[in-house]
């Protein structure tokens, strides 16, 4: 990774030499890093093309860099002047991948003023692998089909779309056009459970193909969540075949999960260095679990490079995964094999939206932020003064904003020590867009130097909430709005937060934690420069109009406080929306928002509950908020249409299961599309100007709504018109219901929720969160709050993950809530018609006890005279004035507290008084008495057990005494060293000093309750309204006890108002205290405001509990001892307890006497207060542990003759969230006016009974009961289950059947007929479930029960009497009964026997060929299709789960047995089973009739029989693997009783879809082993072997079936052959004992070609229109036979697929299993041969390849002399096997071409049948065993060029697949690129098949795709011979020219002179090299130095020459 800059030139450089020119030089500089050119002298245009690197040191470029480009004047004397400078920022760089630029920028002098001059630079820039540079990512846009990836597809604002079918992003399925609406549809995905579960993650890698880049070596690492694996390594191919499965495991929830991203990253293997990448494709795990079957099965991938925008395609990964969940049904990843290139993948294409739209910036503008909560300590904060990283600040948070979406992070700046911070900031991600990721993540979270940063809140924004697609569909946008965060509570403590889990969105958050101003934009075709930077003026002045807020007033009156669960503290209720009305909050401003402090009362039961009598307080919030009623108003007004669609849907489904009418049931459902049209056609609310302001959202949403509407408008009309099936129509109206849910969201729904908290005494206890648009008001009334000014109960609940574990409940409300406007309050007031809403001052007057006096003065008087109810404010009485526009409308007056006049004992009828004895001691004295001698738990004093009196109305049951059941010594002491610490301890020490013991005394109510109750109102006439305590913080009680020290009472002044609009507050005169406290304590000075009654109704109430049914085991046994408890409003009451039963018949009324309900009894008749019913298990010891709960309204009668009855509904039981049984209950109120009640219910005992009007109607029924055996007994007390009974009990009678004598011998009952004649219920509405009970008989007759079971329901064992006469004729699905009435006997030919030859068999034709043919894979069996044999069933699931079958239960049934306590976290509590079954049907009402015969009879035997067991397992399919390599070694092993079989020895190394083919025979005695186990295990040389899953089949209702399942029936009859006859019994034998079993006449046979059974004929012509020709068939009446039972509805032969599971993930299935089985009594003699089904073994084959010539081959080196050459040689392996030859190399090809005549030999191993070859070798050379692979059958060719000193140059490739490939063409110049076929023309080329062929020769094109393109780099001359090995013996052949050489024989290759290695032929060097290049220079040279020689001879002899001549000679 470098940053390259080369410094071009530069142009019109200043000149600032006096003489001459400038000599100007460039410095670069970049992160301290200087570089500098050479200096130009005297040059004002100087040009350097000097390039520099800078090393980033893996740091990369980030968009804030930028270059320091400075030019200066080089000066040999003096210092180097500046000739400008200039700035380049780096941002351009950052689009992604590797880029280069070139730019020109200007020159500033040293005042930043332009210069005129230029300098130009080339920057370069490589990012790091996998760094998405700026965080910026994008990808080209490309063309194809396919299915798009990502959350919505959207549609620019103007675009068109073509006549294309649009693809739906949420499906990923094409939409028809003729369906398409203006606005695309979209899919939310639902609320997700938080609830850990076990999931798997099956991801099977299928093959790649067109990878880019030469020669690489692929590998495809694939990451779930946070686990990775990888495939193997594939050896130079661009198209790898890896067929390799992975598997993930995770225990995790559902929103955690769906969330995460699977991701597909294809890399290039590389020795001692990094991968390289290549390609990439993710996509989150939610998306796929959305997909049909919650799998992609055989999905190509397009994959790409999302760091690159511009590189497009990377290539394509063919893929399936599946989620499976607990009781998901895997799918087959069954690997489809390309038989050629012809696969569409186009259609069948995954692709990342960015590869095909423009990439995409997702745009925020963070504006502000308001009420982030304080999250540092003032500690923490001086640590960071310390430090230097601070000052001390009031705001002890630093928030900052963390945007996240798919994987990618942008963080805002800091806000140091703001709780309302100003951001404006812009924060950008780049993206590829539509994404496959559903939701932006927005979290705020405090920075800290010290230690982790903290999440304050998590805000989650779904894609699909805010965008559309379709036609006017629109992209992703938001705001601006408010968004709202919540989690955890609001108080800072400096402990560790326990909720913190829900800061991080985890859960419902439980306290309002925040909002922010957000705005989202969405822009395509752009990346962006920056990831932070500020916004402009402008945006922020923008914003301005959408903060306008709002007063709206939130007002909430509490009817009743019941079922309170904390009682340690006076309880007040805090009700707030946002931050307002937080009272623990010490910033918030004044506010009414709590109600009293008021002490809980016990209910006489169980519950406590707040005695508010008549003056129910109310409370009324303030707040200002941004006025979004148009907003909130649509959507109650869609939520209003969905409540009643579904009201109407509920009506029209009770129709149904009350069976009324067509015609009826047609005008309910005509109502409802009726009602359903109008609403749809109601408008939708709009923004008002001047008052709303609208974002592009709002009106975008508008428009896709009311499309919408219109929409589901149109389709309820067309349904109107054309239903004709009420179910069907229900279908539909079921899809609207859905669409309408999907309408009624609201995104920028910025309203804080409104928040209910339990406070008790400074603690919050429970909460409850309600939308603030449920309770908004409007002056629409279609548009008001479905609970806006209502009667609500509200259950409230506990906060956090730890609430899952309670089951009590913290506190019932019944409330009303209100929320709008300021100005529209008076509608509140006007609800208010049942009290008088009033207001009053108060104040608290406090007392301390002086010497027996009561003053207010003195060192004990801690607070102030009048204060408030906590006493840290002073609240004189003359110092309230009233606010102003209020006035004073009574004095002051004393207000007792109700709650002071109910006792610790108020509500109990027995009461346990308690006192603690102390006593201390010095060491080494006596004990003597302590300094409080009397004192309760808590160690505060109390009166002296002598001196307690006895309260008025009580009577004591026994005198004090001490308890001793405790932790305590002999005489009841417990002893610790210090009183105050605690610690006590039942042994005395020398170093205790304390010691304490309990003195308890029981005491009994004798005075009845009205009584006591006109007492207690003469108690508070005379009382002057004191409440007495010890002390100020203890709680406060009305009666004055001894050891009182302080007392108080409360003040109340009344005001009213004489402007409605103002203000309630209070401003208190004279206030001397200081400033900070006033502004502390200034919410405690809200008045007090209470719904006042004038009187109240007494009713009562009944409740009808008959019984429940299948309830929660919650002993040991299995059973329950169980109790309801009922509680309703400020009563309770308990049925009696029902002992061992799950299905408890309490058959009782209890009755709650005047019960005090205030308010119209009108409304209550309309809107009943709950009753909450709880069931309980009682244990003698302990707690009642908790069943369930269910909740129910009562009928309420205002005139007690009222003679309506209610009726006993069935109410659903839940514990936890899980169903846990039934209660079938009735309830009625009736108002005591005066008129005389109804009588009451008879009596048993002391109980009432359910009186008769509403108990069921009871009718005689006859039960009949097949007891026919138990199994499978688990130990019951460390012994066996040996001699078992078995108690049915149904409607109160018990029959019990015969004791099995020991079921190690059979474990079936002698007699197993049973009868019950008993008065049941008429209708089954009603109908008690049957009891079964297993006791075991043991020594000293003990019968413990050891197992039970509850049949809810008897319907389906329901039928009509059998009347004598009547004989069954016919059978369930048989043909029989068809014929003619009468018979006729008519005289068939029988057919004639002729001899018959003996068949040879056939090799190619075996099961495997029948087993293929079976399901459709033609090609694997092409000879068994043509001559036409019989297939068999293969069924894709277990056998009995067929729909044919019926689970095998016609016989009998098996019921499960259970034993010990269910609980979600233990193991199965399964111990046994019971087989059996019943007949339920009507008996005359007259006893003395005689009742029908009965339906059990004609049963099978029932002692166990011998059997012989043949298992045959066929293959396994998707195993789990079990290895670290993400295979297995399977092997099988059978179980069967005490016998087992494996295949240990032969197991199969190293897959996951092993090919079995194996036959286990055993023999066993059925019943008493009837249960057979196949397992899969995985093979282990060290360890134990591993069990990879398992499966159970039930052989015992296999061989008591009537389908007859124990060998399945073959088509035809054939008695030789692969087809032979297996079963035991003929054809004829098995039609007799049919007929025999089922009560058939027959059958009856004429000759060997008819055959008579029941009423029908059958012939054998009927069936064999033509005469079978096979010699192997067998004789007529015996095809015959079986021709006819095939028409019954019997087991046929089969394969079944039964899936594995593993004991230790018993939900997740762990792979399939394909086999069958068949069981042959001894009875019906010897089996028949068995099937040879031994997997199919493959065939050696050799491929010969010659090498012949290459042509055309580019010319990759140049040689010393400049000519361009290659040094050619070939190289080919088998893909998979990857051994490579390689030719010779033809040196120095000028030309391109090459000659070679080079033979390679390939041997293989190759399966016609199924076209596959098969590879076996190690994967590592450490590897035990080979592994075996199923691959294509493809052949690389590769052209080389050869390096002597360095490595070997790639030219190209060729990849054949030898089943599939392009026919080769006779000359070199037609062979070309378009023979080959790529992914998207594969279809249009002739492909042949070198299997068929054989033999082939021709010119094949080679090619590189180096850059993404295929480019022709020469084409190879081939021939290509392929035989077996039986024939390669017969025709030897050796490799290259090595001997053999033969078949044919290959001589040398006459290549050109020139071809040959230059430093081994020196002379040809000479000659062909530097002869051929240099010659004119050698004869030039020669010429030269010749006449040089010739000069210097001439020189040399020429003066003795002259000088001869001269003298003459």
């Amino acid at each position: 990774m470098a940053l390259n800059v080369v410094v071009k030139n530069a142009t019109n450089v200043p000149n600032l030499e006096t003489f001459g020119k400038s000599d100007p030089y460039v410095t670069i500089e970049f992160q301290g890093l200087r570089k500098k050119t050479e200096v130009k002298k005297a040059e004002l245009n100087p040009s350097w093309d000097e390039s520099f690197d800078f090393d980033l040191k893996g740091i990369p470029v980030t968009p804030k860099d930028e270059l320091q480009v400075t030019v200066k004047d080089w000066e040999r004397i003096g210092r180097n002047r500046l000739l400008g400078t200039a700035k380049v920022p780096l941002r351009n760089l950052l689009s992604g991948g590797s880029q280069s630029t070139e730019v020109s920028v200007d020159l500033m002098d040293g005042n930043s003023r332009p210069l005129g001059s230029k300098v130009t630079l080339k920057m370069s820039y490589n990012p790091p692998a996998g760094t998405a540079s700026g965080q910026t990512v994008g990808t080209t846009a490309t063309d194809g089909g396919g299915t798009v990836v990502g959350g919505s597809s959207v549609l620019e604002e103007g675009e068109e779309e073509e006549a294309e079918d649009e693809i739906d992003a949420a499906t990923g399925q094409p939409i028809p056009k003729k369906k398409r609406s203006k606005m695309g549809r979209r899919k939310v995905r639902g609320k997700l459970s938080n609830k850990p579960q076990d999931f798997q993650i099956r991801i099977k890698v299928l093959e790649a193909r067109q990878l880019q880049g030469g020669n690489i070596q692929p590998v495809c690492k694939v990451t779930a969540y946070n686990q990775a694996k990888q495939t193997r390594v594939k050896k130079s191919t661009n198209s790898p075949f890896w067929n390799e499965a992975f598997f993930f495991n995770f225990k995790t929830s559902p929103a955690d999960l769906f969330d995460e991203l699977i991701e597909f990253k294809v890399l290039n293997a590389r020795n001692l260095r990094s991968d390289a990448f290549i390609g990439s494709f993710k996509f989150d795990i939610g998306m796929v679990y959305e997909q049909p079957k919650h799998a992609f099965i055989n999905k190509w991938l397009l994959l790409s490079d999302p760091d690159d925008s511009m590189a497009g395609a990377k290539g394509y990964l063919k893929i399936s995964t599946m989620i499976l969940g607990p009781g998901d049904e895997a799918q087959s990843m069954k690997t489809v094999m390309a038989q050629d290139e012809s696969e569409d993948i186009e259609s069948n294409l995954l692709r990342p939206a960015g590869v095909q739209l423009r990439p995409a910036t997702f745009t925020l503008k963070l504006y502000r932020a308001e009420d982030i909560p304080r999250m540092d300590s003032a500690f923490m904060q001086g640590v960071k003064k310390i430090f230097g990283f601070g000052e001390e600040q009031k705001e002890l948070v630093d928030p900052y904003f963390l945007f996240s979406f798919a994987g990618k992070e942008v963080c805002s700046k800091i806000m140091y020590c703001s709780d309302h911070p100003e951001f404006n900031q812009t924060l950008k991600m780049g993206l590829q867009f539509p994404s496959m990721c559903e939701r932006i993540k927005i979290l705020v979270k405090d920075w800290d130097r010290i230690t982790e940063d903290d999440v304050v809140g998590t805000f989650y924004l779904p894609i699909s909430l805010i965008s559309s697609m379709g036609d006017i569909g629109f992209l992703p946008t938001f705001g601006p709005c408010f968004i709202n965060f919540y989690g955890s509570t609001r108080e800072y403590s400096d402990l560790p937060d326990e909720y913190d889990d829900l800061n991080l969105g985890k859960g419902e958050g439980v306290a309002y934690r925040g909002r922010a101003l957000i705005e989202l934009s969405t822009t395509l075709g752009e990346l962006p420069d920056t990831a932070v930077e500020d916004m402009e003026n402008d945006d922020v002045l923008r914003v301005q109009k959408f903060l306008r807020r709002r007063k709206y007033k939130l007002h909430a009156a509490f009817l009743n406080a019941t079922m309170i669960d904390a009682i340690d503290a006076p309880v007040e209720f805090e009700v707030s929306i946002g931050n307002y009305g937080n009272k623990l909050d010490e910033n918030t401003a004044p506010c009414a928002s709590t109600t009293q402090p008021t002490n809980a009362v016990f209910d006489g039961c169980h519950y406590y509950f707040l005695p508010w009598g008549a003056t129910k307080p109310c409370v009324v919030v303030d707040s200002h908020w941004e006025d979004i009623s148009f907003r909130l108003e649509a959507l109650n007004l869609l939520q209003t249409i969905v409540d009643t669609l579904e009201m109407n849907v509920e009506q029209v489904k009770n129709g149904l299961k009350a069976r009324l009418p067509t015609p009826e049931l047609a005008q309910l459902l005509i109502a409802l599309l009726d009602q359903l049209v109008e609403d749809c056609g109601q408008p939708l609310p709009q923004p008002q100007p001047g008052y709303h302001v609208a974002n592009d959202l709002d009106r975008s949403l508008y428009q896709y709504r009311r499309c919408e509407l219109d929409t589901i408008k149109g389709m309820a009309v067309k349904l109107r018109e054309s239903a004709t099936d009420v179910n069907q129509a229900l279908s539909e109206v079921d899809n609207f219901v859905q669409m309408l849910k999907n309408l009624a969201t609201e995104p920028q729904n910025s309203m804080p929720d409104v928040v209910i908290w339990m406070i008790s005494g400074e603690k919050r206890i429970a909460y409850f969160r309600i939308p603030a648009n449920e309770i908004l008001y409007s002056s629409n009334t279609n548009c008001i709050g479905r609970h806006c000014g209502k009667l609500q109960s509200i259950q409230l609940k506990f906060p956090g993950e730890k609430a899952k574990d309670k089951t009590e409940v913290p506190a019932l409300l019944r409330v009303k809530l209100w929320l709008g406007l300021h100005k529209q309050e008076m509608e509140w007031h006007k609800m208010q018609t049942e009290g008088e809403l009033a207001v009053f001052a108060e104040s608290y007057e406090n007392q301390v006890s002086m010497l027996g006096n009561w003053i207010n003065k003195g060192p004990t008087m801690s607070r102030p005279k009048f204060s408030d109810s906590q006493g840290k404010v002073s609240l004189p009485k003359e110092k309230f004035e009233p606010p102003p526009g209020w006035r004073w409308d009574s004095e002051w007056y004393i207000s007792p507290e109700l709650s002071m006049l109910y006792d610790i004992d108020a509500g109990h009828q027995q009461f346990l008084e308690d006192v603690y004895e102390n006593m201390s001691r010095i060491p080494g004295r006596p004990w003597g008495a302590s300094s409080r001698p009397w004192t309760d738990v808590k160690g505060d004093p109390l009166l002296g057990k002598d001196e307690i009196v006895l309260a008025p109305g009580w009577k004591w049951d026994d005198d004090w005494a001490v308890d001793l059941n405790r932790a305590v010594d002999e005489e009841g002491f417990e002893y610790c060293v210090e009183q105050s610490i605690g610690g006590y301890g039942p042994v005395e020490k020398t170093y205790h000093l304390c010691r304490r013991r309990r003195w308890v005394r029981p005491r009994t109510l004798v005075e009845d309750a009205q009584r006591k109750v006109k007492k207690e109102k003469e108690v508070k006439a005379a009382s002057e309204g004191w409440e007495y305590a010890p002390l100020f913080n203890m709680k406060f009680h009305a009666k004055e006890r001894k050891m009182d020290l302080v007392r108080r009472r409360r003040w109340h002044r009344k005001m009213v108002a004489d402007d409605p609009g103002t203000s309630c507050f209070f401003s208190m005169k004279g206030e001397e205290e200081e400033q900070e406290k006033e502004d502390y304590h200034a919410a405690l000075t809200a008045p007090r405001m209470f719904l006042t009654f004038d009187g109240c109704f007494k009713y009562q109430m009944r409740a009808y509990i008959y019984q429940a049914r299948d309830l929660l085991a919650a002993d040991e046994s299995g059973l329950s001892d169980p109790f309801a408890r009922v509680s309703f409003l400020t009563q309770s009451r308990v049925t009696e307890k029902v002992r061992k039963s799950l299905c408890p018949t309490w058959d009782q009324t209890l009755i709650f006497e005047e019960m005090d309900i205030y308010g119209e009894p009108k409304n209550i008749e309309s809107q009943p207060p709950d009753i909450y019913i709880e069931l309980y298990d009682h244990d003698t010891f302990g707690a009642p542990e908790f069943l369930g709960r269910t909740k129910a309204q009562p009928m309420v009668k205002l005139d007690p003759t009222d003679a309506r009855t209610p009726i006993l509904q069935w109410y659903d039981i839940e514990r936890h969230g899980e169903k846990g049984g039934e209660m079938l209950a009735a309830f009625e109120i009736f108002m005591m006016n005066g008129a005389d009640l109804p009588f009451l219910p008879p009596k048993k005992g002391e109980l009432f009974l359910v009186p008769n009007g509403i108990r069921p109607v009871m009718q005689r029924t006859g039960i009949e009961v097949l007891c026919w055996g138990v199994r499978n007994m688990k130990k019951f007390q460390l012994a066996s289950v040996t001699s078992p009974c078995i108690e049915f009990e149904c409607g109160g009678h018990i029959v019990q059947s015969q004791v099995i004598k020991s079921t190690k011998m059979n474990p079936n009952f002698e007699e197993p007929r049973l009868f019950f004649d008993v008065m049941l219920p008429k209708e089954e509405l009603y109908m008690p479930p049957v009891n079964i009970r297993v006791r075991d008989h043991r020594q000293f007759g003990r019968k413990p029960t050891v197992g039970i079971h509850i049949l809810k329901s008897l319907e389906k064992f329901r039928c009509d009497p059998m009347v004598k006469e009547e004989e069954n004729t016919d059978i369930q699905g048989a043909i029989v009964g068809n014929g003619p009435g009468s018979e006729h006997v008519i005289d068939m030919p029988t057919e004639e026997s002729i001899p018959k030859e003996p068949e040879q068999p056939d090799e190619e034709i075996d099961w495997w060929s029948k087993f293929y043919a079976s399901i459709g894979d033609n090609k694997k069996c092409q000879k068994y299709i043509e001559k036409g044999y019989d297939k068999i069933k293969v069924y894709d699931t277990e056998l009995e789960k067929s729909d044919d079958f019926q689970g095998f239960a016609d016989f009998c049934d098996t019921f499960e047995l259970n034993r010990g306590k269910d609980d979600e976290d233990e193991e199965s509590n399964v111990v046994g089973e019971f087989k059996g079954t019943f007949r339920v049907y009507p008996l005359p009402p007259d006893p003395n009739e005689e009742i029908p015969s009965k339906q059990l009879d004609n049963l099978p035997p029932s002692v166990p029989e011998e059997c012989v067991v043949r298992v045959y397992v066929v293959q396994a399919k998707d195993l789990q693997p079990n290895d670290p390599s993400g295979l297995a070694d399977p092997y099988l092993e059978v179980k069967l009783g005490n016998k087992k079989l494996d295949s240990r020895d032969d197991y199969i190394p190293n897959t996951i879809n092993p090919v079995f083919g194996r036959m286990f025979e055993i023999t066993t005695q059925v019943p008493l082993y009837k249960d057979l186990i196949v397992r899969v295990k995985d093979y282990d040389m060290m360890s134990s072997d591993d069990t990879i899953g398992e499966t159970i089949i039930d052989l015992e209702n296999r061989a008591l079936s009537r389908h007859r399942a124990t060998c399945g029936l073959p088509m035809t009859y054939y008695t030789s052959g692969a087809n032979e006859w297996r079963d035991s019994q003929t054809p004829k034998q098995i039609l007799e004992s049919f007929c025999q079993r089922n009560r058939l006449a027959g059958p009856m046979f004429y000759g060997n070609n008819s055959c008579k059974v029941g009423n029908r004929v059958h012939s054998l012509i009927d069936y064999e229109q033509v005469k079978p020709i096979d010699p192997a068939i067998g004789p007529a009446e015996q095809r015959l036979a079986l021709h006819i039972l095939n028409t019954f509805p019997l087991v046929k032969e089969h394969v079944e697929c039964r899936p594995l599971y593993n004991p230790l993930q018993p939900n997740i299935e762990q792979g399939k299993l394909q086999m069958w089985v068949d069981v042959f009594p001894s009875t019906t003699g010897l089996p028949g041969k068995s099937f040879e089904i031994s997997a199919r073994k493959p065939k050696p084959y050799l491929l010969r390849a010659i090498i012949w010539n290459t042509v055309d081959v580019i010319l990759d080196e140049e040689s010393i002399t400049g000519e361009k050459m290659s040094d050619i040689y070939v190289t080919g392996w088998i893909s998979g096997i990857d051994e490579k030859q390689k030719t010779d190399v033809h040196y120095r090809s000028l030309d391109g071409e090459g000659n070679f005549n080079w033979r390679f030999v390939f041997p293989f191993e190759y399966m016609p049948a199924e076209q596959s070859m098969i590879v076996k070798k190690k994967e590592h050379f450490w590897s035990l065993d080979t592994t075996e692979q199923r691959l294509p059958a493809n052949m690389m060719i590769q052209i080389w060029d050869n390096d002597m000193f360095s490595p070997d140059d790639f030219l190209g490739t060729l990849s054949l697949n030898l089943t599939s490939m392009p026919q080769p063409k006779k000359r070199a110049g037609s062979c070309n690129l378009n023979m080959l076929p790529d992914a998207i023309t594969s279809g249009q080329h002739k492909m042949v098949s070198l299997f068929e062929q054989k033999h082939m020769r021709g010119f094949w094109p080679c090619y590189s795709d180096k850059d993404g393109e295929r480019k022709l780099t020469g084409k190879v001359e081939m021939e290509l011979e392929l035989i077996s090995a039986v024939d390669a013996e017969q025709r030897p052949a050796g490799k290259g020219r090595e001997e053999p050489n033969m078949n044919p024989v290959l001589e040398q290759p006459k290549r050109p002179e020139t071809s040959f290695l230059w430093f081994t032929s020196p002379w040809k060097t000479f000659r062909y090299i530097v002869w051929k290049n240099y010659k004119w220079y050698f004869i030039g040279f020669l010429i030269f130095i010749l006449i040089l020689l010739l000069i210097v001879l001439f020189v040399y002899s020429f003066p003795g020459e002259f000088s001869q001549w001269i003298l003459g000679n």
